[in-house]
């Protein structure tokens, strides 16, 4: 009787496992298309100045940096601000948890993210954000965006 309750469990399990990590991919995605068009309104805003800039021969490198360096800020307080959000769940889920598990005689607690996990969530917040300003920047350089 215990066994096929483990195994159902084994499921549910998997099937939660699997439902975050699609909701994760649909986040990044998320962080992708908005950061991209952050950065789009940015361009739209510097338009003139970046007109000017490719005049006097500004290469599309230095063009592009601003705009990469922008991306990778908001990556990056994204990503603290994500890593904020977990922090603050995980305190105010613990007593709650603690109280079940007491119920069952454990001693289980929620587990952090750690140091690995941290840096982690912060490399990949930073890349989301230097991809997406890569785009829209390169969208722009190469004249698909309507003037």
């Amino acid at each position: 009787m215990d066994t096929v309750w483990l195994q159902r469990f084994q499921a549910i399990l998997d099937l939660i496992q699997v439902g975050v990590l699609l909701l994760g991919v649909l986040l990044g995605i998320g962080v992708l298309l908005i950061i991209g068009n952050t950065i789009r309104l940015e361009i739209l805003n510097r338009c003139i100045e970046i007109e000017i800039m490719e005049l006097v021969g500004a290469t599309a490198a230095f063009i592009r940096r601003p705009f990469l360096y922008a991306g990778a800020w908001y990556g990056l307080l994204g990503g603290l601000t994500a890593w904020l959000l977990v922090t603050l769940a995980l305190v105010l889920l613990q007593p709650p948890v603690s109280r079940l598990a007491s119920l069952y005689r454990s001693d289980f607690e929620l587990a952090g993210l750690g140091v690995t996990a941290t840096f982690i969530v912060l490399a990949s917040s930073i890349s989301l954000g230097l991809i997406g300003s890569w785009v829209a920047v390169n969208r722009h350089l190469r004249g698909a965006e309507p003037s």
